[in-house]
């Protein structure tokens, strides 16, 4: 019995030859003709085709989702959209008083604006989560995070169908955005987040 290795050599060979010949009388393997018309990449294609331009995609922190974010100039309001959701990020100095839980009349024409987008994008839930800073007790942030939650729920509601459900929690210090350690960061972390999914049409 003759070893496999034997068995194989034969027709490889065989098939190699072959190969072989049939492009010695094709004229060979044309490599790809460098074209006249450069394409953007700077790649030379066939046919004169080109490339399209490259596109940049804006990624924020986000693999799966594309996102784009529009702040206000001095940060106090910040809103996120990707392709599955709307986030709204108000501070709370621009919704409350220190250590108050009712909205200030300042406040109202940015919830009322808040409320017409919610309007035009007809989502079926919408959360509505509180945040403080890591200042004073554990126990004051998660109530006065929650307080101001329900605040801002109850002024959306005036401006939302009665279909429209909310989701409303406060984190308390939970979940910061931003360094407690510094007077700026403690300001970003206490905020107010409104969210929703905006229905497809």
């Amino acid at each position: 019995m003759r070893p496999i290795r034997t068995r194989l050599t034969t027709p490889l060979l065989t098939l190699t030859t072959l190969i072989v010949a049939l492009n010695m009388t094709s004229g060979g393997i044309q490599p790809a003709a460098a074209s006249t018309y450069p394409s953007s990449s700077g790649l030379a294609l066939r046919g004169g085709a080109t490339l399209a331009p490259p596109r940049i995609l804006d990624l924020v922190s986000d693999p799966v989702a594309l996102s784009q974010v529009v702040e206000d100039q001095d940060g106090s309001e910040r809103r996120n959209d990707t392709n599955t959701e709307v986030t709204y990020k108000l501070q709370a100095e621009v919704l409350f008083a220190k250590d108050s839980t009712r909205l200030t009349i300042s406040s109202q024409p940015r919830i009322a604006a808040i409320a017409r987008e919610i309007n035009q994008q007809q989502p079926a839930k919408v959360r509505v989560f509180g945040f403080t800073d890591n200042l004073g007790s554990s126990a004051h942030g998660d109530v006065l995070s929650t307080q101001r939650a329900q605040a801002v729920q109850t002024a959306l509601a005036d401006g939302l169908p009665s279909t429209v459900s909310f989701a409303t929690q406060g984190f308390g210090e939970r979940h910061p955005i931003a360094s407690n350690t510094a007077e700026a960061g403690r300001r970003k972390n206490r905020r107010v987040e409104i969210s929703f999914q905006p229905t497809e049409r």
